[in-house]
């Protein structure tokens, strides 16, 4: 009775795991894109007190419900509202702003602030939600600046236009958890 010798075939399988662990490809995973902010210097007073005014408080609890400024509203209109209080403009030093000029809402979009408050339970697709919807009003925002006031689209925006309607309208998002 012949037999066959198996003591290289562990080394082949080895030989064969090396390879495939080698050749695949690892994806990688995605997550938000955010700049962190810059530590403040020493010496530095970073602590900078916001007016009530212009400070949008956005709160999502474990039950999914969205808070803005303590009412509670749907996504759907969040993005309307954000841009109102931010183009608000309430002091009447911003030029470009097309708001109703209400004291409730912000001085100016440089002084423009969004807290966003998330519960810890709160449910993952809604806090993307009112990401995105958050991102769409500055993006809209921005979008009408560069076509009003800088007179070009943005796809031929110049670095320089592209700092000045990022300074027009800065991105100012404060995030807590609770």
């Amino acid at each position: 009775m012949s037999s066959v010798n198996a003591g290289s075939m562990a080394d082949i399988a080895f030989l064969l795991l090396i390879f495939f662990l080698v050749t695949s490809i690892i994806p990688n995973d995605k997550g938000m894109a955010r700049d962190l902010p810059q530590s403040c210097p020493p010496g530095a007073e970073c602590n900078i007190p916001i007016k009530k005014n212009n400070l949008f408080a956005i709160s999502l609890n474990e039950k999914g419900e969205i808070f803005a400024n303590n009412e509670i509203t749907n996504i759907e209109d969040l993005k309307e509202t954000l841009k109102d209080f931010i183009d608000n403009g309430g002091d009447e030093s911003c030029k470009y702003c097309k708001g109703e000029k209400l004291p409730a809402f912000s001085d100016n979009p440089k002084k423009a602030s969004i807290s966003l408050s998330i519960h810890r339970e709160a449910p993952y697709q809604s806090f993307i939600s009112i990401q995105d919807e958050i991102a769409k009003a500055y993006f809209e925002l921005r979008e009408k600046y560069v076509i009003e006031v800088l007179k070009t689209t943005s796809k031929n925006i110049t670095k320089e236009e592209l700092k000045t309607m990022q300074e027009a309208y800065p991105f100012r998002i404060i995030e807590t958890d609770f």
